[in-house]
């Protein structure tokens, strides 16, 4: 009765703070709730304290209840927990419309609508008398909200066990997701179960409710805090829980400080899900000013030889940073339109066990066959920039020591770019400690590797360098802060092709759509066109998949993955790999399936062309393509690439592509056959009056 008298009031009003009148009978149930809703109306917020006076919050949804009531608190080390005893000591409402520019993205524009409410609790004198505001922003799309915890006499530092921030999912439905804390961190294969079937994941996780609704939970503005994990705790009760540190304490902070957002993207559609930009929205303005020296574009690298075990990051006779070869792939990139090359295995300290060690790595010193001065100087002659290498083995104690002397080397040079690594097992973080020498172990996504990532970024700012972190900590949309944070890898990339016959499933790559995508860009380095591993292992993929991929899984930077002499061999998929933009002006998923196939359409920020294609699933299928985002009246000449007929993953009727030209206008459809592991890709030009 009493949640259903609250969602009436919301409904009502879009801010409200009630008392509802109730029977004699009912008084001792009687708790004073605020309520808020989106600018549309369709979400509305309640928040309240339960018998036991602990903080609460639910959500409905087009009248329907969404988010049941779910508590609200911190577990503490050192004091009284931060879960019972609270009262409702006030509100604060707001709102905001606003339109912003990004300087590189999936759109140029977002816009950002929303209203907002504080709530302030206050705790009983007997439970320490702690004041916690909790701030929700309601979007037509999505909610987010986050602790603030104020200056207060009682409190000074927090010491966080853990959060006991709940979400008790109302509807049944179904989730996609990678379990949380294991030791390979994002790189896993998603598991698609019923939401009661989860037990701790990673986010984001991605849920379809049996109405349809679509669901994403992650965090934005993932700033020195712990990572959550999504923990089920009994039906459909999730709680978070903090990524662990060696300080006992999950996280450690001096009040006043705010929490991350906790975020909700809330859509009728898969479409609706992807094309969402709450993260970003709850993340500051742009701090660095001018980024014009970072420019979205593709690269080729000295990387999969590597990866396949053809050369060694180690000196020696298999070497594959050498002086010779890094001209020949500059060579390549001025020929191709590349801009970038990178090179990785060019710095001292990879010989020996490198892995979850890295205390030998040097960030400034070049092994004697690689000269870093000359090749760049070589690069810039031939309009190419070198994409520079950080791997760090998990030991940041000693990349941390050489960050800002590794950084204005890059910067010198001209390297504007430098893809980070942290090679080891999760919990293999090795740490500095308060004394000379002493190390600590962490995890990937604990509050100390959120402090290191975001000294990387500022550091390398200060240089012009632009940072592509791989083993990284999850992306939460601080890309809008520090725009020179471009790339991320966070999940299974094609590095795994190289290791085991389809050790990428094909309903990998359009699952990452609508999970690990919607955290932000990442760098999955796609484009490897002869289909192959090492020992000839085959990809679950087509050759169109291949051209798919650069359309449905963004980053301002986007690698040809193959060796130099594959990508040669498929002149017509190379021009329009190096062609394909790395910034758009707008990104619209035109049609798709959570896991089962995804197709977009994105317009090139610098001209009037657009690009549209995606990836398939291991299910054949014919897919409807709509047109109505073209620009009215006008005619655009299109160069198709698709799977051939009979084209499949599962055979060397893999490499089967067929080339079509067409012209479509506003309002065209086209029926597109995708093979099983298939994908399409084509180029729309305007045609000239």
């Amino acid at each position: 009765m009493l949640n259903t008298t609250l969602r009436a009031c919301a409904l009502a009003l879009p801010f409200v703070l009630t008392t509802p009148a109730l029977t004699p009978a009912f008084a001792q149930e009687v708790r004073t709730a605020v309520t808020a809703a989106s600018p549309d109306g369709s979400i509305v917020l309640t928040v309240s304290t339960d018998n036991d006076s602990r903080p609460t919050w639910s959500l409905s949804r087009k009248g329907k209840l969404l988010i049941a009531p779910s508590k609200l608190g911190f577990i503490l080390t050192d004091g009284l927990n931060m879960v019972r005893g609270f009262s409702i000591a006030g509100s604060d409402k707001g709102q905001g419309n606003d339109r912003w520019e990004q300087p590189w993205g999936e759109r140029r524009f977002v816009t950002d609508r929303y209203n907002e409410v504080t709530v302030r609790f206050r705790q009983s004198d007997v439970q320490g008398a702690r004041l916690m505001n909790v701030h929700f922003r309601l979007f037509d799309d999505g909610v987010g909200f986050r602790y603030e915890l104020p200056e207060q006499p009682g409190l000074k530092t927090m010491k966080i066990a853990d959060e006991t921030t709940e979400f008790d999912i109302a509807p049944k439905g179904t989730a996609w997701w990678i379990p949380g804390g294991e030791w390979n961190r994002y790189e896993q294969v998603y598991q698609k179960t019923p939401i009661d079937a989860v037990s701790t994941a990673h986010t984001p996780i991605t849920m379809r409710l049996d109405d349809g609704t679509h669901l994403s939970f992650h965090e934005a503005a993932l700033v020195d805090y712990a990572a959550y994990w999504l923990k089920r705790a009994s039906g459909q009760t999730f709680r978070t829980t903090l990524s662990p540190s060696s300080q006992g304490a999950r996280v450690i902070r001096d009040l006043p400080f705010n929490t991350p957002w906790r975020t909700i993207r809330i859509a009728d559609s898969a479409a609706g899900l992807v094309e969402n930009d709450l993260e970003l929205n709850l993340n500051e303005p742009n701090k660095l000013g001018d980024v014009s020296w970072f420019q979205p574009a593709k690269y080729i690298g000295i990387w999969w030889g590597m990866i396949r075990g053809d050369w060694s990051w180690a000196e020696g006779p298999k070497h594959g940073a050498t002086t010779t070869r890094t001209k020949q792939y500059i060579d390549f990139a001025a020929k191709h339109g590349f801009r970038g090359v990178l090179v990785e295995g060019w710095d001292k300290g990879w010989n020996g066990d490198w892995f979850g060690h890295g205390d030998d790595f040097s960030y400034t010193q070049s092994t004697p066959d690689f000269d870093l001065p000359g090749l760049a100087a070589y690069a810039k002659k031939k309009g190419v920039h070198l994409i520079g290498h950080h791997e760090t083995g998990g030991n940041i104690a000693n990349y941390e020591a050489q960050l800002d002397d590794a950084m204005k080397l890059y910067g010198g040079l001209g390297v504007d770019v430098v893809k980070t690594g942290y090679v080891a097992d999760a919990g293999g973080i090795i740490a500095p400690g308060d004394k000379p020498g002493e190390t600590h172990m962490e995890y990937h996504d604990g509050q100390r590797m959120a402090q290191h990532h975001l000294r990387v970024v500022e550091t390398a700012a200060r240089y012009h360098v632009a940072v592509n972190a791989h083993e990284p900590i999850k992306d939460t949309g601080l890309r809008r802060t520090y725009p020179n944070w471009v790339g991320r890898e966070g999940a299974r990339g094609m590095e795994y092709n190289a290791w085991g016959a389809f050790a990428n499933g094909p309903d990998h790559e359009p699952t990452l759509v609508y999970t690990r995508m919607l955290s932000g860009p990442m760098d999955f380095t796609p484009g490897v066109l002869s289909l192959e591993g090492a020992d000839h292992a085959p990809l679950a993929s087509t050759l169109a998949k291949q051209l798919g991929l650069y359309l449905a899984l963004y980053s301002p930077i986007q690698m040809a993955a193959d060796f130099i002499e594959n990508l040669a061999k498929y002149p017509s998929e190379l021009d329009f790999i190096a062609k394909v933009p790395a910034d758009w002006s707008e990104s619209h998923l035109i049609a798709g399936a959570v896991g089962d196939y995804a197709m977009f359409a994105r317009k090139d920020r610098n001209s009037e062309n657009w690009y549209v294609g995606g990836v398939n699933d291991a299910t054949a299928r014919t897919v409807t393509l709509n047109f109505d985002y073209l620009e009215p009246g006008k005619t655009y000449n299109a160069t198709i690439y698709k799977d051939g007929e009979g084209a499949t993953y599962l055979s060397d009727a893999r490499h089967r592509i067929t080339y079509e030209t067409r012209t479509f206008r506003k309002g065209d459809r086209y029926d597109l056959w995708l093979a099983p592991g298939g994908g399409a890709a084509m180029r729309l030009v305007a045609a000239k009056k």
